[in-house]
């Protein structure tokens, strides 16, 4: 329903914030992750995902779409719900949490505070897979914290070109020409080298 809200930060707290979009204020839950990127901003936009229970709209914001993507993915796993996965990107990079399933890192996982044995070996179980091909963007053979990269290789994977040939072009002209810094000059050098 939303995909994010831009506005004045009005109220910033680790776990929350105020972000008044035109004159209306909307009550923001995030990570420690989003805050740290955001503490000292007055303005900003945060991608948001809409939690609907029967007594409440809860709304929760994260700084970088790769981080609302891990959110997504967490909550889709039985027994973690959307307090934990606040939690866990609380305690984690999304980077690290996705290196840690996809390397069945069991241990870190059960780091994070209210994750026991069980549910650190579910995460990996049904994570595992989805992030070692896909869920946001490469996989660990292209840069995990690059979104120019992700988005990149989104565009091209969309427009039909196979995951393994996008990765290698993209590749292919982050090394030829590392200052590339706009998106669309990325996506169509790439499909050059194609």
């Amino acid at each position: 329903m939303y995909a994010y809200l831009q506005g004045k930060f009005t109220y910033k707290s680790p776990a929350q914030v105020y972000l008044d979009v035109n004159g209306v204020g909307y009550e923001v839950n995030i990570s420690l992750n989003t805050y740290s990127h955001i503490q000292n901003l007055e303005q900003g936009k945060l991608f948001i995902q809409l939690q609907v229970k029967e007594d409440a709209h809860i709304l929760f914001g994260f700084f970088d779409k790769q981080e609302k993507d891990m959110f997504v993915l967490l909550t889709g796993v039985s027994g973690v719900g959307a307090a934990t996965a606040r939690m866990m990107l609380s305690s984690l990079k999304p980077e690290e949490l996705k290196l840690a399933i996809v390397q069945s890192n069991v241990k870190l996982l059960e780091s994070v505070k209210g994750i026991g044995k069980k549910t650190a070996e579910r995460l990996v179980l049904e994570l595992k897979d989805k992030l070692g091909k896909n869920a946001f963007g490469a996989d660990l053979s292209v840069h995990m914290g690059n979104s120019m990269e992700t988005d990149a290789l989104n565009a091209l994977t969309a427009l039909g070109i196979s995951r393994s040939q996008a990765e290698n072009a993209i590749q292919k002209i982050i090394r030829a020409e590392p200052t590339v810094s706009q998106l669309e000059d990325l996506i169509k050098k790439a499909l050059k080298a194609i």
